[in-house]
């Protein structure tokens, strides 16, 4: 963790430890979750450990998955976190996982103890929107095969980590297509 915040160019040492002490050591078995749909968060974690997926459910049932966390980041329901509405995400521990997290009322306290703070949660923000932004284009955008691809080129950890129905539910096509898309295409 330290090193990631290091890797922002952003927080002094000093800073840094200070969050250090600030966080709360958990650890998440296969299926826990990190925050159920109609929670509010009140936390930000970093993975220090392990793969979580968020998913929500469409009006008919089905569960979509929207988005894997691997280690070394931070997660959150952040739409909730920022609103302290309840969530109508699920995340969900798909292997083992170690975090340490922090709550939202430390976070504010960093926030006004220093502008660096505010620096870094907004450059955070803003790569997850870029992220989200792509996501969103691609899905719309492109062919399941052109998805795919694109997974292959830029996310092949997502391929060896992650089950075929929530790979194929991450893609937007039935698991019978993704099947049919990774026989037609050479590794």
């Amino acid at each position: 963790m330290k090193n990631y915040l290091k890797s922002f160019n952003i927080l002094t040492d000093d800073e840094i430890d200070l969050f250090e002490n600030k966080v709360t050591y958990r650890y998440l078995k296969k299926g826990d979750f990190f925050i159920k749909e109609g929670k509010i968060c009140k936390e930000v974690a970093f993975v220090a450990s392990g793969l979580f997926r968020s998913y929500y459910y469409s009006s008919s049932g089905e569960d979509i998955t929207y988005c894997f966390t691997f280690f070394n980041s931070f997660i959150s329901a952040y739409s909730s976190f920022l609103s302290q509405s309840e969530t109508i995400e699920n995340i969900q521990a798909l292997t083992d996982v170690e975090l340490y997290s922090v709550s939202r009322a430390e976070i504010l306290k960093l926030e006004k103890s220093s502008t660096n703070w505010l620096k870094l949660f907004k450059l955070i923000a803003e790569q997850e929107y870029i992220k989200m932004e792509k996501r969103i284009f691609i899905l719309q955008k492109e062919t399941a095969e052109k998805r795919y691809e694109d997974l292959l080129k830029n996310q092949p950890e997502l391929l060896w980590h992650i089950p075929l129905n929530y790979l194929s539910s991450y893609l937007g096509i039935s698991q019978r297509h993704l099947s049919r898309i990774r026989k037609s295409i050479s590794y």
